[in-house]
């Protein structure tokens, strides 16, 4: 907020080096800001990086509290997100396809490309629906360490 202003825009994200060298920086910098919205306030910026904080494994919960947000379900509804750009719950072939070619672009020729998006929906599209569902998403990723890949240690 170098205008103190109390407020952050899409373009004080893209002055962090390592977000505007991501490949897929664009997507995590919207993730910040829900559609139609162009400035986040602090309490947005708090509840957003707190998916980022590492999981607690000695914090038990009973059934009145709240899921966390740094859980591992919610830092993965976090990621599925950022594949999901129409929000219509689903991840599709050429929404996957979008995220490699961000990712591994002139690298990888674009057939391989092809190929890894159509392994990856046949690995994961449990219900041969084409698409992969959050459900989906979560059961391809169960032996991922989340935490470990989602979680910035901000104080020690």
């Amino acid at each position: 907020d170098k205008g103190s202003t109390g407020e952050l825009r899409a373009q004080d994200f893209t002055a962090i080096p390592s977000l505007a060298l991501n490949p897929i920086g664009d997507r995590i910098i919207g993730s910040f800001f829900p559609p139609g919205q162009e400035k986040l306030d602090f309490p947005s910026f708090v509840r957003i990086m707190a998916h980022f904080r590492p999981t607690d494994p000695n914090r038990s919960r009973d059934g009145t509290q709240l899921e966390p947000v740094n859980s591992r379900n919610k830092k993965l509804r976090f990621a599925f997100q950022l594949y999901d750009q129409n929000g219509d719950g689903n991840i599709s072939r050429a929404e996957l396809l979008q995220v490699l070619r961000a990712m591994l672009g002139v690298q990888v020729p674009e057939e391989q490309l092809q190929s890894i998006a159509e392994r990856a929906i046949q690995e994961a599209d449990l219900d041969k629906d084409n698409v992969i569902s959050f459900d989906e998403f979560r059961k391809s990723l169960e032996k991922v360490n989340i935490d470990q890949l989602m979680s910035i240690r901000f104080l020690k």
